[in-house]
């Protein structure tokens, strides 16, 4: 009789993950990775992103066969038609999704099954700096709180240790709380 333990855990293949993680400490230029977008204005506040092909592990990565289309506008209390979600919100987004994958991908290292990952993450904005009305406050969130509710087969402690190695690895978090360089080209007819 041969007993085959599962290489699944909370949907992800950790014997692929560990491959993956030896393969990028032997080969490092595999970790260079560019990720785009495209956008167009629709109307007002309305605008479409366009999310399709990337850059990875040493070449143009065309996996996908169609693109994510993404919509952003405006609520009509900011001169919006509802759209889509707003942009600060979609930084919300990320970040929630970005931090929920990293914990997911930690507890299958660990060996935890999760049994739920849930979260609310909240921006406290004054946005008259935005709408340039004042100087003062600044353009974009002055706080983010995220609070999680996770449950699974570990001790609290674990979880918790799970939540803060998965908040040193989420990329999305260490943008918006490091910051980052943004270049801006312009190009008019």
């Amino acid at each position: 009789m041969t007993v085959v333990a599962s290489t699944i855990r909370n949907g992800v293949d950790t014997e692929k993950m560990f491959a993956t993680l030896d393969l990028i400490k032997e080969q490092p230029e595999l970790a260079k990775f560019q990720f785009r977008a495209t956008n167009r204005w629709i109307g007002g506040s309305h605008n479409r992103s366009t999310i399709k092909d990337f850059y990875a592990a040493g070449g143009e990565d065309t996996t996908r066969s169609e693109a994510f289309v993404i919509d952003a506008g405006e609520p009509a209390i900011l001169l919006g038609t509802d759209a889509g979600a707003n942009p600060a919100e979609y930084l919300l987004h990320a970040l929630a999704a970005c931090l929920t994958t990293s914990i997911v991908y930690v507890a299958a290292a660990r060996k935890l099954r999760l049994n739920t990952v849930e979260s609310t993450l909240t921006g406290d904005m004054d946005v008259r700096g935005a709408l340039g009305v004042d100087d003062e406050p600044r353009n974009g969130f002055e706080r983010i709180g995220v609070s999680f509710r996770v449950t699974g087969n570990a001790p609290e402690e674990k979880l918790r240790e799970v939540v803060e190695r998965a908040q040193k690895r989420s990329a999305v978090y260490d943008m918006v709380t490091n910051g980052l360089p943004v270049a801006v080209e312009v190009t008019t007819h």
